[in-house]
């Protein structure tokens, strides 16, 4: 059976690493693959689950197959050892964009070498991200990271006063709109 693997950083991605691209990259060679697909940042440092779900459905004879190298793995570590892993297990591994990978010794050296590329832009694109925000906090310190809040502090003030008015948090969620999770969070803030 062949298993082909997709991984965006964000599910807004629209480069060439979307998801439709690296899906007809994988369905262009082996169409009858089952795609599996993940939204998932590699400067993460919790596990990819569908990745890890994949690596354990796959048997001997499988195929996993992935657009790019650094789809598959952004460390050199990680990345070798997954590869050792599927290899033993006589699992046939197809990076689009270099090939199959093997246990011959070049083509170890071929694949430990193109992950250390792979981890090197990472670290250069994390580099670059945090110069970039540094120089923003150092023109305007004010400047506020994330998602913006989405409710006014006047709505949660009055959310605030129909809990300390008596009212639960079910009652209150009901006839603001705000979430019990978020009233949780804005009142502890508050306290």
């Amino acid at each position: 059976m062949v298993y082909g693997y997709i991984r965006v950083s964000t599910d807004k991605q629209s480069d060439n690493n979307s998801f439709p691209v690296q899906e007809s990259a994988i369905l262009e060679k082996y169409p009858d693959a089952r795609i599996f697909s993940e939204a998932y940042t590699a400067t993460n440092k919790g596990t990819r689950k569908v990745f890890k779900e994949v690596i354990e459905m796959l048997h001997e004879s499988d195929t996993l197959v992935v657009a790019k190298m650094d789809r598959f793995a952004r460390s050199v570590k990680a990345g070798v050892s997954t590869v050792e892993e599927l290899l033993e297990k006589g699992v046939t591994v197809d990076i689009l964009n270099i090939g199959r990978l093997d246990n011959t010794p070049t083509g170890k050296l071929m694949y430990t070498t193109l992950l250390a590329y792979a981890e090197f832009e990472a670290s250069l694109i994390a580099e670059r991200t945090k110069a970039g925000r540094d120089r923003v906090r150092a023109d305007n310190p004010d400047m506020k990271w994330g998602r913006p809040n989405k409710y006014t502090s006047e709505q949660i003030s009055h959310a605030l006063s129909l809990l300390s008015s008596g009212l639960s948090y079910s009652l209150v969620a009901k006839k603001t709109g705000i979430s019990i999770s978020t009233l949780t969070r804005a009142k502890r803030k508050r306290v």
